[in-house]
């Protein structure tokens, strides 16, 4: 196991790192665009990371945020956690109004589907997040919010 993601996780867990997110975000979206998408924060601590491009639900322009993701059954898994902030991140309400959204994960772009897992389907895909990325359990704990959880799949 990468030990970068050892650090990753307990840095995840500081209730102070949600302050630094928009530069965390920002240094991770430069490090992206000057390796040409092959390069990422979270890909060098070993954990998987996808870039979402959204049609904003006011103003129709191409929205991009990189996340942590959950590969599943040919898709993703994405949690609108904001790392236990009580606010719910912009992306959420873009992502819940869109029929469609692009991944880019691995250097390859492709088209997905969007829904929300509720209920009974929730809980265990959220379980399979938390195996990945076990603060999301310590996110959810912080907020009153439910934390949204996104599947997103691939069309054909």
């Amino acid at each position: 196991m990468n030990p970068l993601r050892h650090v990753a996780i307990r840095l995840g867990a500081q209730s102070w790192l949600p302050r630094y997110a928009r530069y965390i975000i920002a240094a991770d979206e430069s490090l992206q665009k000057l390796s040409g998408g092959r390069l990422a924060l979270l890909a060098l601590a070993g954990l998987p990371e996808l870039v979402l491009t959204v049609r904003g639900r006011k103003t129709g322009e191409p929205r991009t945020t990189p996340l942590l993701c959950v590969p599943h059954a040919g898709g993703w898994l994405v949690a609108g956690s904001n790392w236990g902030h009580p606010r719910t991140p912009a992306w959420v309400y873009n992502l819940r109004e869109a029929d469609e959204a692009t991944v880019t994960f691995g250097g390859r772009s492709t088209t997905v589907s969007v829904r929300v897992a509720e209920g009974a389907e929730r809980e265990q895909l959220w379980r399979e997040m938390v195996t990945v990325w076990p603060n999301y359990d310590r996110y959810a704990e912080r907020t009153d919010r439910q934390i949204p959880l996104f599947v997103l799949t691939p069309r054909s």
